[in-house]
């Protein structure tokens, strides 16, 4: 097994984050925020690269697709990676200009960029169905948690194929793996960072042998998320492969956030200093589908094919 990037996915990210150098990072995820706004430049680029073509793209595929949406999430790119990269691609569907909200049988709740949404999946009993929503279709949330929210209510849609609903849900899990993943590694390094350059007592503060314990501890459940999330995009998405991923994803999640904020001590609390940039997005990604009993409750479905209680 070879743990190591292949030529192509070195190659490909690093033409994204040259892109997302340009168009991404902590200033421009603070201006948008402010205005509440999708980066639709930052998707308009994308496109243009050819980056929301990599699921389906000849020597590339669907864990290259989850890498990028990894990095874009990395670099705070306020789109909608995951419909775009994985899930559209996945049900043979384009990907139209502009956001997209995923919703599952239950209806949406409060969803990130509702109220720029131009399309809406909703996952039913074994089919999905895709329909096309206006601005009078949302009604803005307010939102403390990195992205605008906004209730949607979705309009009659096209039926897809049986078994289209099963494939979106998985897609769904490890496309919010990989966004998970990718912000929860920058909020690491920049703890890590900040452990190196803070002095208690004349000392570093990542010198002390409690802290390090701990940043090892929440290290290892990080890697946990990554190789679980290749592992199902790799396998194309199998339900018990991503609900696997998705139960770690958010049990490690809530650690991470809780260690790196601690860490950072009251600094890390304030707006000026940029961790809670990815930790407060955490939190809304951390709802999805349900939270971490759904995701649990999938494993149990998946692996034994009976309904969790």
């Amino acid at each position: 097994m070879d743990f190591e990037r292949s030529d192509t996915q070195r190659a490909l990210l690093d033409a994204l984050g040259t892109l997302l150098n340009r168009h991404a990072g902590t200033q421009r995820c603070r201006e948008l925020t402010a205005r509440g706004a999708y980066d639709h430049e930052l998707e308009s680029e994308l496109r243009a690269a050819g980056f929301l073509d990599v699921f389906g793209e000849a020597g590339a595929g669907p864990l290259e697709a989850t890498l990028a949406v990894e990095q874009i999430s990395a670099e705070l790119g306020a789109i909608t990676p995951v419909p775009h990269l994985l899930v559209l691609p996945a049900l043979g569907l384009p990907a139209p200009g502009g956001p997209v909200v995923l919703a599952d049988r239950e209806g949406p709740g409060p969803v990130r960029y509702g109220s720029e949404a131009r399309q809406i999946l909703v996952a039913g009993a074994d089919r999905c169905a895709v329909a096309e929503l206006s601005p009078d279709d949302a009604e803005p949330v307010p939102s403390a948690y990195g992205y605008p929210l906004a209730r949607v209510v979705a309009r009659p849609g096209e039926d897809l194929a049986p078994g289209t609903s099963q494939t979106m849900m998985n897609w769904w899990r490890v496309g919010v793996c990989a966004e998970a993943l990718g912000m929860m590694q920058s909020a690491f390094d920049l703890t890590v960072q900040y452990a190196k350059d803070r002095t208690v007592f004349g000392r570093a503060l990542g010198s002390f042998q409690a802290l390090q314990h701990r940043l090892s501890e929440v290290s290892v459940l990080l890697e946990g998320v990554r190789w679980l999330t290749y592992e199902a995009a790799f396998r194309g998405a199998t339900a018990e492969s991503s609900a696997v991923a998705a139960t770690h994803t958010m049990a490690a999640l809530h650690r991470l956030t809780r260690e790196t904020h601690q860490i950072t001590g009251a600094v890390g609390l304030t707006r000026e200093h940029d961790l809670h940039l990815w930790t407060l997005r955490l939190q809304a990604i951390r709802a999805e589908l349900g939270g971490l009993r759904a995701h649990q409750r999938a494993v149990v479905t998946s692996r034994w094919e009976v309904a969790a209680a």
